[in-house]
């Protein structure tokens, strides 16, 4: 369990100093490196995979739903993302000695964040819900978010979790 925490956190600590437009891209090249890593939990891969098929359905649906887009969007989503990622993993690591029904409020907390802002309305919910329908799965998120709003959306509900 320690080493899994250590993970965690060591996870959460990773920083990028990307400038703008290269956001995206060194998000993904950071998950892509952790996922392909073999000598890394388990765990921390399996985080990072979700974060390379999150991010590679955001710049899919981008192009076919957002052809006009800026990569601003791309990379504001991208880091979004990553802070998402990054505030559930501390949330988890601060709440591992409270109750399993603490942790799973907590976990739910992310869930219906990711699941109730949706950016793309995307009806193919067998993909978008691929990772939250997976009871298996660490990061279960919809690949359909609006990440920004989903970080505003998490640290107010575990503000009223919290109180």
């Amino acid at each position: 369990m320690k080493k899994i925490l250590l993970s965690l956190m060591l996870l959460a600590a990773t920083t990028m100093t990307a400038g703008a437009q290269e956001i995206y891209t060194e998000v993904k090249r950071m998950a892509q490196t952790n996922a392909d890593n073999s000598n890394a939990d388990p765990l921390v891969r399996k985080i990072n995979k979700f974060k390379v098929d999150a991010l590679n359905y955001m710049a899919i649906k981008m192009r076919e739903q957002m052809p006009d887009s800026t990569a601003e969007l791309l990379d504001k989503e991208a880091l979004s993302l990553h802070i998402f990622i990054n505030n559930y993993t501390n949330a988890l690591v601060a709440n591992a000695q409270q109750p399993a029904a603490h942790v799973q409020r907590v976990i739910r907390v992310f869930m219906d964040a990711s699941y109730s802002n949706p950016l793309f309305n995307d009806d193919d919910k067998e993909v978008v819900l691929s990772y939250f329908n997976d009871g298996n799965n660490m990061t279960r998120f919809s690949l359909d978010t609006d990440w920004r709003r989903a970080v505003l959306a998490a640290e107010e509900a575990m503000k009223k979790l919290n109180n």
